[in-house]
């Protein structure tokens, strides 16, 4: 065998994912946690309702702002809940919850600036408040397992 075919064999063996039997479960990942359906449901809010009103002058300031924090709160569950170890996976759930306070914020600025009634308002506001307890009962929980 060849030097370099040695060190393929041992990049392949090192690139096997080895995931603990008690972490995987083929029904049930991310897409099935509560706090990542509700997170979904703002970042749709505010992709389906709220952009799309948004001035274009606001393109490059609010709109992205608007963009990454909605994203933010459901990829951060996702790249929690894919680490193996429960405090790195807290790290990433706060992400998400300071994501959803970020979102709030911008929330009363379109409202402030005149981009959206206050029906909008209240309506995005129960959607992150509801998301809000869904992720920190998911982040309680977590902490639980810890111990």
């Amino acid at each position: 065998m060849l030097d370099g075919d040695k060190s393929n064999d041992l990049n392949q063996q090192d690139a096997e994912v080895n995931e603990p039997v008690e972490f995987y479960n083929d029904v049930r990942d991310f897409t099935t946690l509560d706090a990542w359906k509700k997170c979904r449901e703002v970042k749709l809010f505010f992709y389906n309702k709220i952009l799309p009103l948004l001035p274009e002058e606001e393109k490059f300031n609010l709109d992205l702002q608007i963009r990454k924090a909605s994203v933010s709160t459901t990829s951060n569950i996702s790249e929690g809940y894919g680490r193996y170890h429960y405090r790195e996976g807290i790290q990433f759930y706060r992400i998400s919850r300071a994501s959803l306070y970020e979102l709030k914020d911008h929330l009363i600025s379109c409202h402030d600036l005149n981009y959206i009634d206050d029906e909008l308002k209240d309506e995005g506001k129960e959607l992150i408040e509801a998301a809000k307890v869904k992720l920190n009962g998911f982040i309680k929980y977590v902490k639980s397992k810890i111990k």
